[in-house]
């Protein structure tokens, strides 16, 4: 375990080497004091590097919690967010880990990406409220991308049916056809739990019989039975899925079936077969992994690692609004088409062939 993340004590050593340049603290508007680690990206990297080596150090010996009832106790505040991106970047082929400077140079070029983003994107500066993802607990890690299997850390190639409903999600330019994040119908934070840029929190709630998780992205809730309960008949199908927990030693997993057919994801539209692994590795990280399987969509099953470190308690309310924005002009932009395909004589289309 000690491999798969940024453990020992070289790692201060290579951030003080990294990071000679000047601090560029960004104080927010209109208050007095904040930790150093929320306005200013080298105390933000220097805070991780010191969180994974002191994460991995307290694995030493050490025992998961149980709860009141003999349950591991995985109850709490955690983070999914990673900057290690989902599939293994291409040009490192069969590159599977990265060296400790490695690491902590993918690691800087990220946070410094993000870090850059003009709040006029956005509408308002996120680093204000502390939501740039630099600003959060997230850790380096030694992989250099989540999915762990197959071995080339690629998602299988699509099937021919799966090639067709990922290009058809893609189409559309009505309302109904945008994303179910867009529409505030899910959140785009799982099932399966991947790390996006922001919406990454979730609490973790246990009692005996069932484990619950809210996730801060769309305020989405997943309630799972442990006792071995039967799914739902075929028929019933939820845009979460149907899950079905169990222990399995100290880990939690967790079956999901029933995804609604309507729930595009990555191509798989229903058919998705999702279990969850979720393993208290320290008082202060979760290792999640998940395995999808889906032969209607992927030529294989693919398996993802993301560690989740605990954070503070509390989540931000899920009010967003940017998705007014984006559904305006996807209606702006479908109008103007048709005028312009009214002018010119030919069949309005939302999207043509290299467009």
């Amino acid at each position: 375990m000690q491999s798969r993340v940024l453990t020992v004590a070289a790692a201060l050593a290579a951030v003080c080497a990294l990071w000679a340049a000047a601090p560029r603290a960004q104080t927010p508007s209109g208050t007095k004091e904040f930790h150093p680690t929320t306005t200013n990206t080298d105390a933000a990297i220097t805070a991780a590097a010191e969180a994974a080596r002191a994460a991995a150090e307290a694995r030493a010996n050490w025992k998961a919690p149980r709860t009141p009832w003999g349950d591991p106790d995985l109850r709490g505040y955690w983070l999914s967010l990673s900057y290690t991106p989902l599939e293994r970047p291409a040009e490192l082929g069969d590159k599977g880990f990265y060296t400790e400077q490695e690491a902590l140079e993918a690691f800087k070029k990220a946070v410094e990406a993000d870090a850059e983003v003009d709040p006029r994107t956005v509408h308002y500066d996120w680093k204000e409220y502390g939501m740039d993802a630099w600003q959060s607990p997230v850790r380096p890690n030694l992989r250099t991308g989540l999915i762990v299997d197959p071995p080339d850390g690629r998602i299988p190639p699509l099937t021919p049916d799966g090639q067709k409903r990922r290009a058809a999600a893609g189409r559309g330019i009505t309302v109904p056809s945008r994303g179910l994040y867009e529409r505030c119908v899910t959140g785009n934070q799982g099932p399966p739990r991947v790390p996006g840029n922001h919406d990454a929190e979730s609490q973790i709630i246990q009692s005996p019989g069932y484990v619950v998780l809210l996730l801060q992205s769309n305020s989405d809730v997943r309630i799972i039975p442990l006792d071995r309960r039967p799914h739902l008949p075929s028929r019933v199908r939820h845009w979460l899925g149907d899950s079905r927990g169990r222990w399995d030693g100290d880990t939690l997993v967790i079956e999901t079936t029933n995804f609604h057919p309507d729930r595009e994801w990555r191509g798989s539209a229903g058919s998705m077969h999702l279990v969850e692994r979720l393993r208290l590795v320290d008082a202060k990280t979760i290792e999640y992994t998940f395995t999808v399987t889906d032969p209607t969509t992927w030529t294989r099953p693919w398996t993802a690692e993301v560690p989740w470190p605990r954070i503070e308690p509390g989540m931000y309310e899920f009010a967003c609004h940017e998705q007014n924005y984006g559904v305006i002009n996807v209606v702006r932009g479908a109008q103007i088409r048709a005028r312009e395909a009214a002018r010119s004589g030919r069949p309005a289309r939302a999207e043509r062939e290299g467009e």
